[in-house]
């Protein structure tokens, strides 16, 4: 098998996981009516990433097929937003975010240092947001409405979009 071929099929594997990443969570949170375990700032800094790293390669006008799966995510996490916002009974405060996420959207392309300086911590906000969500596993002592075939999913993409594994596949089949 080629090198090629494979580095075809992984991005186009990590985009199509891309396409349905949070729905397992959304149908989980759905059924128990309840989002009970799932972490409220561990999904605002998770979409604050999210969109840090779309509009960076906007900006930069990278190719789109590079940040293809970035829209979708968002959108994703949108609706997850609305639906932990709904099962904690406080649907009327989702105005306020949404209303800073657009403001923030604008303003980090305001100016090349402020997007660059964004995107070198983008890291730290994806780690960040994982560290949120188990330690809000930790305090509930219950992993209640969280999916586990959503972060199965996310492991999946983000290994997909890794280089040193992309690099290390393409030396197998060489």
């Amino acid at each position: 098998m080629s090198a090629d071929l494979v580095l075809h099929f992984a991005n186009f594997s990590t985009l199509c996981v891309c396409l349905v990443l949070k729905f397992p969570q959304m149908f989980v949170l759905i059924s128990a009516k309840s989002s009970r375990g799932v972490s409220l700032k561990s999904l605002l800094l998770e979409l604050t990433g999210y969109i840090v790293v779309l509009s960076y390669q906007s900006y930069y006008e990278y190719p789109l097929s590079t940040y293809l799966e970035y829209p979708m995510l968002i959108a994703q996490d949108a609706i997850l937003l609305l639906l932990v916002f709904y099962y904690n009974g406080n649907l009327n405060h989702c105005l306020l975010p949404a209303i800073l996420f657009i403001a923030g959207w604008r303003l980090v392309t305001f100016q090349k240092w402020i997007i660059d300086l964004a995107m070198s911590l983008c890291t730290f906000l994806s780690a960040a947001s994982k560290f949120a969500q188990l330690q809000c596993l930790w305090e509930t002592r219950d992993a209640g409405q969280v999916s586990a075939l959503t972060w199965g999913m996310a492991i999946y993409s983000s290994l997909g979009k890794s280089e040193p594994v992309l690099l290390l596949i393409t030396a197998i089949c060489i």
